[in-house]
């Protein structure tokens, strides 16, 4: 699934761009006098006889302009020598970072399938950057790449399955919470013509916590089954404590809200218990709030 794929290089990308960094200052000769194509192709050719699965190198010169033909896998394709490629990430990141780096999975003009493209800028001997080394690979050998560890794959195989587990026995928890919710109404004595507050207040709580339940479960296999994070400010894993809490706050602040109803008609002297609740919903909100706040300054740095 590509969505999964996606979170897999997201979490993978410091390692692959470790990888492919290694290989280009292994290979490439850098800050030396009199740089030319015929003394860096050679290097970046045998990267690619070096890598089994990449789908191309080329190079490019301090303008974006590609200076040589792109060596594909089966092929060399002539005709992209003399294109202009300045307004490609992989040239602009490596030119205004000066460093190497990797991009976002995008489709390939070649193989019309998501590809990263690993560049590297080549400096002369004065510090100036005279070329740019880039560098193809599919999307599922770039995952490989940075999940070369065995053991790696075994755990996060076994975690999403575990997840998964865990999503759907919540599911069914929430579904007999719910059934049991809404059967009170039926079996207990709710009627329009006659409210009874604790039954309907027995009822809420059920309904409440089978929708928090629910949407849990519902994260859990949305963002570690699926892949799919909607949270891009918070971390990988705080995401789904943030929306555990969330759910957690809202199923509170109903029943706080339900108790203030129920004793301000039944017992008006145990509204402080309720102003307790209340008062500890505060409290988580702004816990959370804080948790927020700090995980997205982590993650920005």
């Amino acid at each position: 699934m590509v969505a999964a794929d996606i979170q897999q290089f997201s979490d993978g990308r410091t390692k692959a761009r470790a990888y492919f960094c290694y290989l280009f200052s292994k290979n490439i000769p850098n800050r030396l006098p009199s740089l030319s194509i015929e003394m860096i192709l050679p290097r970046l050719l045998k990267i690619k006889a070096d890598l089994e699965n990449c789908e191309g190198v080329y190079l490019l010169d301090t303008r974006g302009v590609q200076v040589t033909p792109t060596f594909a896998a089966d092929r060399q394709i002539d005709e992209d020598a003399g294109k202009i490629r300045a307004d490609r990430a992989y040239y602009y990141r490596a030119v205004r970072e000066e460093r190497c780096s990797i991009t976002d999975p995008y489709p390939s003009l070649i193989t019309q399938e998501l590809t990263v493209t690993a560049s590297q800028p080549i400096f002369d001997e004065n510090g100036d950057i005279k070329y740019v080394a880039c560098l193809d690979m599919s999307l599922d050998e770039v995952i490989k790449i940075s999940h070369q560890n065995k053991l790696d794959l075994f755990f996060s195989k076994l975690f999403k399955y575990s997840y998964g587990a865990f999503a759907f026995a919540l599911i069914t928890v929430a579904l007999l919470l719910f059934v049991n919710g809404v059967k009170s109404f039926f079996t207990g004595d709710i009627s329009f013509f006659n409210l009874n507050i604790d039954d309907m207040f027995k009822a809420t709580i059920l309904l409440t916590l089978s929708l928090a339940i629910f949407d849990l479960a519902k994260t859990l296999i949305e963002e570690e089954m699926l892949g799919r994070h909607k949270e891009y400010n918070i971390a990988g894993p705080h995401k789904t404590m943030v929306r555990f809490l969330g759910s957690i706050i809202i199923a509170l602040s109903i029943e706080a809200l339900m108790l203030v109803f129920k004793y301000a008609i039944t017992d008006s002297e145990k509204l402080k218990a309720a102003m307790f609740v209340i008062l500890g919903v505060s409290i988580l909100i702004i816990s959370l709030a804080i948790y927020i706040k700090f995980t997205k300054v982590k993650n920005e740095i």
